[in-house]
């Protein structure tokens, strides 16, 4: 049922940008951007329809006549009631979390309902993602959570959605292109497997804190070569990932993770490699900054601080 709009927008894309108009923050389903197209059931009951129609011709019935005329009106009937289960909504998308490389974004779309009658079986789908359906009830709004696959670092505009419903007789589909103007933050996807130390980015003595046995200081991911006294047994036992205890002489001092210490790695290894330090230094809770081509975070802790450095990463241009 739904390959058949995808099929239109191919074929008729440039009628379809002009009739749909530029993306907007909320979009209302007026008439001019409803459209309506028979489903596989609805051609077969056409072609039910001609049948009867030409029996009734050619044996000159009147009861034939009478039972094509009545299927006809029934199903102008059911494409008048599918026209309407979708058409006067108001759709608009809130913003979506920022996410990794790799994951898909969720974009939560809100159905506004001004009517005084349900909206039943309404399907949204991106592209070829899985249906999502939702029901909207009379005179209040409902939502519903698009999932949308992302590839590369940066900021990535949500798109076309597809909004249709086959209610209440499934032999029409109304459809249309909701067209709305929201975008999610990608980050760099976290480089994965052991990763070497940053030693304090560029060079900065004194950076990392003097490793000793006295004062447990942290834990860290587990990386070849790491003693097995120093493995966190009991983590691993919960079922968490293998980790290194880190002992410290001294409370942990700053780390500075440069773009620039990592010339032997191409532009978008080096940021998955300076995401994945940020992560890491989040979680053993030791201050860091970041240094990149024209730009400079001082060292800090916390959410926020992490949030502006992965921006910065998903920003970045050379």
């Amino acid at each position: 049922m739904s390959v058949m709009p995808t099929t239109l927008r191919r074929v008729a894309g440039p009628w379809l940008d002009r009739r749909l108009g530029t993306p907007r923050k909320q979009v209302r389903l007026a008439y001019r951007r409803i459209f309506v197209l028979p489903t596989k059931a609805g051609l077969a009951f056409s072609a039910l329809l001609f049948g009867i129609w030409l029996g009734a011709v050619n044996y000159t019935n009147s009861m034939a006549f009478l039972l094509c005329f009545l299927l006809l009106g029934l199903g102008l009937l059911a494409m008048l009631h599918t026209f309407r289960n979708i058409a006067g909504l108001s759709v608009k998308a809130e913003p979506a979390r920022p996410v990794f490389a790799g994951e898909a974004a969720h974009f939560t779309l809100r159905l506004e309902n001004p009517d005084l009658r349900e909206r039943p079986a309404l399907e949204l789908r991106y592209e070829w993602e899985p249906t999502v359906l939702v029901d909207v009830p009379a005179g209040t709004d409902a939502s519903a959570v698009v999932s949308v696959p992302t590839k590369r670092r940066g900021v990535m505009k949500l798109g076309q959605v597809l909004i249709q419903t086959t209610f209440p007789t499934g032999l029409v589909v109304a459809w249309s292109w909701l067209r709305l103007d929201r975008s999610c933050l990608v980050y760099p996807a976290p480089e994965s497997g052991s990763v070497p130390d940053p030693e304090g980015g560029s060079g900065d003595a004194g950076s990392r804190p003097a490793e000793g046995d006295d004062d447990f200081h942290s834990l860290r991911r587990y990386q070849p070569g790491d003693s097995l006294r120093q493995v966190a047994w009991r983590t691993l036992a919960r079922g968490q990932e293998l980790q290194t205890k880190r002992f410290a002489g001294n409370a942990a001092s700053s780390v500075w993770l440069d773009y620039d210490a990592l010339p032997q790695l191409a532009m978008e290894q080096r940021l998955s490699r300076l995401c994945r330090w940020i992560l890491d230094a989040e979680a053993e809770r030791r201050p860091y900054g970041l240094r990149l081509p024209g730009k400079r975070i001082p060292p800090a802790l916390g959410a926020d601080h992490q949030e502006r450095c992965l921006r910065a990463l998903a920003l970045f241009q050379p």
